[in-house]
């Protein structure tokens, strides 16, 4: 590493000279924790970088690396007067989702990472990394990331250092989540940290002209390695699967750390949701990607006096608390959202919130230099041009933006954030809703009679397959928890941990199933959706406050006749279609649930299976 350039802002430095102590002392911070320098020395020994450069997350550096990329031509700076501070990148065709495939969990015994996890030995897996990181970073630049996921006063945060060959990586990230000094000055010099190595997987060779997304075509892995609290990820440079703070730390990692310590690390939104009278309950919500989280994090509502406020809009940490409930922090900062089908008539607080300081991924450019996506307005501007960067035709029957475009921004943008949002305690939960995309069998609403029902709910959420992963769109397919893809262990262990986490709580709160997809014979969405589920949303309101307008079923509680308020509702609603079961469906779920279950064998919580037979039961007298 002789002569190997080391930056700190506007700085340099002889990277072997500082390791050998001669270290200034605008940089002994970076140096103070040894195990973070024995990290940057060993990736920047086998990757072998041209540069180093230590990111501090300042507002400065954020701007510098922008600039960068538009003069290399990654970023397109958009019309400053209709979307000030933003930018638009086009990742590579090949790489515009998770690779499921690619994700792997390491545990070093098998039967730990479950029939739902890829998994290989971490012997074996390291080495093949080791061989595909080995130079893989040649020509470019080894950024150093510290993050902290969860608010910087939290006790319940975890610090992150992501090593990466990504500018656009290093952006996200401190947009994403609290970066660079103060997750450093969190760390300390004997804090422990969650490696996260990243390359896109394509070194230059001398002379080689590099292409605006590098990715590798060929190799792809995302791998955690849960005993050692470590991440590496390779080849890709696309959201969760680049962003390891996100799904990998926040979730993959932070599931197994949660089920060792007591707590839940969830694929959840947050919301708080706040009555006319001024009474105000946190609820939790897990859906699938491209499920409507996002929207109903950011609802408008279209009740009178009833008033929504964003906590979180993807991630929850949930613990017991010493009130005998539970209790969810965000530990993100900010917003990574699907924006296909966003606009102002479906959710205007989104479109608030990505008006200034956005990275917008793989979205249309129209011909005065802003966004557009299908399902923003009626019309088709013209020109556009493509996610692909050609001119569009609309004839082509190909959509202009990539169905899982996304944009990146900073949550404090949000105009309906929670006060609480950044409460480094958490946020007590009222309730916690389960639901995916289901064209038919599943109603509106329902509620579980239990905490354990509420886990056998959970644990048997299924959706329609959305084009957030790869494989083929519209499949039912079965997500537990919505954690499928996120789930850091065994799921059998997971739901066991669901029922532990129950049975530690004087007050645990009730459960619901939600269903906005609902079609009716014609294939038309029987319910409105967007701010009318805050109908919904009342009548979980209302019956966590023992509001007796239920009616039992054979599959829970639903709203009884009248119960959900539909005054002022702009379309018209067929209630029973909504609420109607069909006992041979519901034959038919229970099978695919046992069949579903089946896979995890012993490592079934009874609880669980007895739930299932209680169903049955019921579905056979009904």
């Amino acid at each position: 590493m002789k002569g190997l350039l080391l930056k700190s802002g506007l700085k340099s430095f002889d990277f072997r000279e500082v390791l050998s102590g001669k270290v200034p002392n605008e940089m002994r911070i970076w140096f103070q924790n040894k195990e973070l320098v024995r990290r940057i020395s060993e990736t920047a020994a086998l990757c072998t970088p041209s540069e180093i450069r230590l990111c501090d997350g300042s507002i400065e550096e954020y701007e510098s690396l922008c600039r960068d990329l538009v003069s290399k031509g990654v970023f397109i700076p958009l019309n400053p007067e209709r979307r000030p501070g933003s930018y638009l990148c086009r990742s590579d065709p090949a790489d515009v989702a998770r690779v499921e495939e690619a994700t792997f969990i390491c545990s070093k015994n098998k039967e730990d990472a479950g029939p739902t996890n890829n998994w290989q030995d971490p012997a074996e897996m390291n080495k093949t990394l080791d061989r595909l990181f080995a130079g893989c970073m040649k020509g470019r630049i080894l950024y150093v990331i510290p993050f902290c996921m969860g608010p910087l006063a939290s006790p319940f945060s975890i610090i992150g250092v992501q090593i990466t060959d990504s500018p656009y990586v290093v952006c996200s990230m401190k947009i994403m989540t609290n970066m660079g000094t103060a997750a450093l000055e969190k760390l300390g010099p004997e804090g422990r940290f969650i490696p996260c190595i990243h390359s896109v997987g394509k070194p230059l060779q001398e002379g080689e002209k590099d292409v605006p997304w590098p990715s590798n075509a060929i190799q792809k892995y995302i791998v955690h390695f849960p005993e050692e609290r470590k991440v590496r990820s390779f080849g890709s440079g696309y959201g969760g699967n680049a962003l390891l703070g996100k799904k990998s730390v926040a979730l993959r990692i932070a599931s197994v750390i949660g089920k060792e310590e007591g707590w839940l690390a969830e694929h959840m939104l947050i919301i708080g949701v706040t009555n006319p009278e001024g009474r105000k309950k946190y609820i939790a919500a897990a859906f699938p990607s491209q499920c409507g989280k996002t929207n109903l994090a950011l609802l408008s509502s279209k009740l009178p006096g009833w008033k929504v406020e964003c906590v979180g809009d993807d991630i929850a940490w949930i613990r017991p608390g010493k009130d005998g409930r539970l209790h969810a922090l965000n530990p993100e900062a900010g917003f990574f959202g699907v924006a296909p089908g966003t606009s102002y008539a479906s959710n205007p607080y989104a479109m608030e919130t990505i008006a200034k300081n956005t990275i917008f991924t793989n979205v249309a450019l129209t011909g005065d230099k802003d966004v557009w996506w299908e399902g923003m307005t009626k019309e088709i501007p013209s020109p556009l041009i493509d996610w692909t960067g050609d001119l569009y035709n609309p004839a082509s029957g190909k959509p202009a933006a990539q169905s899982n475009a996304r944009f990146t921004v900073s949550k404090m943008q949000c105009p309906i954030l929670d006060p609480a949002s950044n409460d480094p305690r958490g946020v007590p939960l009222s309730a916690i809703l389960f639901g995916g995309r289901r064209s038919s069998t599943i109603p509106l609403v329902y509620q579980s009679c239990s905490w354990e029902e509420g886990v056998f709910l959970g644990a048997s959420v299924s959706s329609e397959t959305t084009a957030a992963a790869t494989g083929v769109v519209g499949k039912v397919r079965h997500d537990p928890f919505a954690m499928l893809p996120f789930c850091g262990y065994n799921m059998g262990d997971y739901f066991a941990h669901w029922l532990e986490i129950g049975k530690r709580i004087k007050n645990p709160p009730p459960v619901f199933y939600v269903n906005w997809f609902r079609k009716n014979a014609e294939g038309r969405f029987i319910w409105p959706g967007f701010g009318d589920n805050i109908r919904v949303l009342k009548w979980i309101f209302e019956r966590e406050e023992g509001v007796s307008n239920y009616t039992e079923t054979s599959i829970g509680l639903v709203p009884s006749k009248d119960a959900l308020d539909l005054s002022g509702i702009a379309t018209e609603v067929d209630v029973n279609a909504l609420f109607s079961i069909s006992s041979e469906d519901w034959k038919k779920e229970e099978k695919e649930i046992e069949s579903y279950f089946a896979l995890f064998g012993k490592k079934l919580p009874e609880a669980l299976a007895n739930r299932l037979e209680e169903l049955k039961l019921r579905l056979a007298k009904s």
